[in-house]
């Protein structure tokens, strides 16, 4: 090997060997650093979504295909709707779930660990009855005496059927009520052995479409819907336009007042941030389009919200996609999203310390040198004393001078290592003088 590229290894790996403790303490701190910030998602996320055909199962397919495209698997966890899913993310059984508002029996605020993605979408509140006689029912209290199904068990019908009846003074002892499934319940009502049905559904639902264009079953017109919103806070008052479900039939014939549920994207705390920002990204593309009831960019929305917002949601739904993730393949992104401040305090704690490496550096060439120093002033000593054997003196020197030769030093420091060997002749020239 030439003597300059050796000469050049030497100097590469004494200074690797100096700055070594500094680069073991920098790969620790990123190393904590990454542990602690966790930046990197699991593949895998559980969401809560309802009954078959209904519109939480459609936009579960429709969440699950966005998350795909990021190397996320969104495993879609069928319920009964709304109650189902909060009972789910309260067992931690599922990470995300649709719920509507007024669900909870509970106070929100109790729901500790329980956090919102924001608003979706509005579910009207759809009672549809058998036209009998040209009836016309606008209240509530109309239903007395009648056969009517609230809903299915775990979703949240039967909870705001609840509210709904006590606001109206309404007995639910005086109605004959059921809480049949989606399909026996449409089944039962079209065959006659129901007279009304209620869904809280988004109108993408399939039986809601069927309902609305079934000859000889009319809508609920909420002639009240204001007064429910002043009083229930996650409650909307909503219009069904006229001819919005088919302009060619006239259906319907007049515009319909309807009170409508916000429905919700919950997640558990303990969901991953990244999950979340994910997720988010994905609302604004599924629910911003115009619909029956909203224009276009209406939702998703922080407003109409019974929980907490999630922080990441609330950054997302301010200021879209994040400036890293429009260039960089979202992993990429993210890890550098949630390790820069990281990073600044590292460089911060690690700049002072990276001013000992030149000092260190230079001690270690420079002690090559100068430890010979120490033998050179000892045999000089000898040299002093009375009876010194000069020959002995001789030999120690040229053993010095030999091994001085062999030591290999940066270029820059070769001036002390000439040095050295310039004080050993010397003090040669004076043993043998």
């Amino acid at each position: 090997m030439p003597k300059v590229v050796r000469y050049t290894l030497l100097s590469i790996r004494d200074l690797l060997v100096s700055a070594g403790p500094f680069a073991v303490l920098a790969v620790a701190l990123l190393v904590m650093a990454y542990l602690w910030l966790d930046p990197t998602p699991p593949h895998k996320v559980r969401l809560a979504t309802g009954p078959a055909q209904s519109a939480y199962d459609e936009f579960g397919k429709r969440y699950r295909k966005a998350l795909a495209a990021n190397g996320i698997t969104v495993e879609l966890v069928p319920s009964q709707g709304s109650s189902d899913n909060l009972r789910l993310l309260r067992e931690g059984r599922a990470d995300l779930g649709f719920v509507q508002g007024g669900s909870s029996e509970d106070a929100p605020t109790a729901d500790g660990g329980i956090e919102s993605l924001g608003s979706l979408f509005v579910e009207p509140v759809w009672l549809f009855y058998r036209d009998e006689g040209h009836r016309s029912l606008d209240a509530l209290t109309q239903l007395q005496g009648l056969r009517v199904n609230v809903g299915t068990p775990g979703s949240g019908e039967p909870a705001l059927m609840s509210k709904l009846f006590q606001a109206n003074k309404v007995d639910p002892s005086q109605l004959k009520l059921s809480q049949l499934g989606q399909t026996p319940a449409t089944v039962a009502f079209l065959g006659g052995d129901l007279d009304a049905i209620v869904f809280a559904s988004a109108p993408e639902s399939l039986m809601v479409q069927m309902l609305l264009q079934t000859p000889g079953v009319k809508l609920m017109d909420f002639a009240q819907s204001e007064a429910y919103s002043r009083r229930f806070p996650f409650l909307t008052p909503v219009v069904l336009p006229r001819g919005v479900v088919d302009l060619a039939r006239d259906m319907p014939a007049t515009d319909l007042h309807l009170v409508a549920t916000t429905t919700a994207l919950l997640t558990r705390k303990e969901t991953h941030p990244a999950l979340l920002e994910l997720f988010a990204l994905a609302a604004r593309d599924i629910h911003s389009p115009a619909g029956w009831f909203n224009r276009a960019g209406a939702f998703p929305t922080m407003e109409h919200s019974e929980y907490p917002l999630s922080r990441e949601a609330e950054r997302t739904l301010q200021g879209g996609r994040p400036f890293l993730q429009r260039w960089l393949p979202f992993w990429m992104a993210n890890v550098v999203e949630r390790m820069w401040l990281a990073l600044g305090l590292i460089i911060a704690i690690l700049l002072p310390i990276s001013r000992i490496v030149p000092p260190l550096y230079q001690f270690r060439i420079r002690s090559r040198v100068f430890r010979w120093y120490a033998q050179l002033r000892d045999i000089e000593l000898q040299m002093h004393e009375d009876g010194a054997d000069k020959a002995r003196l001789a030999r120690e020197l040229e053993a010095l001078d030999e091994r001085v030769g062999r030591i290999h030093v940066p270029l820059s420091y070769a001036d002390e290592l000439y040095a050295l060997r310039g004080n050993i002749a010397l003090v040669r020239r004076k043993v043998e003088g």
